[in-house]
């Protein structure tokens, strides 16, 4: 049995900028400041630190009604633009060939592990039709800190479908240091791609125990992950 677990922002797919456009509004709506996450690192964080960064920079302390009112215009400004061109909206190579193969083996599980709010990674890949192949994961929801997010994803795949898997059968696979490095802590094996922001070079520096330039050769990606 194996649990596979993918991360969504420059491994399946890229919005384009859709996220960061919708955040900026949805923040500019309830705190009346434009551009608050311009220069604020994105790339395999959490949308929870995402979002604290940009109170930090203002020095702003919102309350829980007030997040929830935030999340709540990024869902729906999120939405609204990906329903718009952007130039650079696509799905990565490889996709979705590579989860119709897995979705047949019937010893893999696919979940999610991403930095996204569970409801804002529904939207991202619903518009690719890609949200069909998961039916579990780990979300910013669960936790801000990307490196305890594994847990989650077990608990869920344990809860819905029974399966225990040995950790060493838990595969981390994403394009960003912090996706190998989140791996480590809980035993999974780290599965890198530099279909994001980072190179072949840059990710190997992290040793990954697997990296591929993109999985444009599904046979050769099928071999890792079956």
């Amino acid at each position: 049995m194996k649990i596979l677990l993918f991360d969504i922002d420059g491994t399946l797919i890229h919005s384009g900028g859709s996220g960061v456009h919708g955040m900026n509004l949805a923040f500019e709506e309830i705190s009346g400041i434009k551009n608050a996450l311009h220069g604020i690192g994105l790339a395999g964080r959490t949308d929870e630190l995402i979002l604290q960064d940009a109170l930090n920079r203002f020095a702003l302390q919102w309350s829980a009604q007030q997040i929830e009112q935030f999340k709540t215009r990024y869902y729906i400004h999120l939405a609204e633009d990906m329903q718009r061109p952007r130039p650079h909206r696509r799905i990565m190579p490889g996709f979705p060939e590579l989860l119709e193969h897995l979705h047949t083996l019937k010893h893999i599980h696919i979940g999610l592990l991403t930095g996204n709010w569970a409801k804002s990674a529904e939207i991202k890949l619903a518009h690719f039709d890609l949200w069909k192949y998961f039916d579990f994961g780990a979300y910013a929801d669960d936790e801000s800190d990307r490196n305890k997010l594994v847990p989650h994803a077990l608990r869920r795949a344990q809860e819905q479908f029974g399966v225990i898997a040995q950790r060493d059968r838990v595969y981390v696979i994403g394009d960003t240091p912090r996706d190998i490095e989140c791996a480590r802590p809980h035993g999974a094996v780290a599965v890198a791609v530099a279909t994001g922001d980072y190179t072949v070079e840059q990710l190997r520096a992290h040793q990954p125990d697997y990296l591929f330039e993109d999985f444009s050769d599904v046979v050769a990606v099928l071999e890792v992950l079956k």
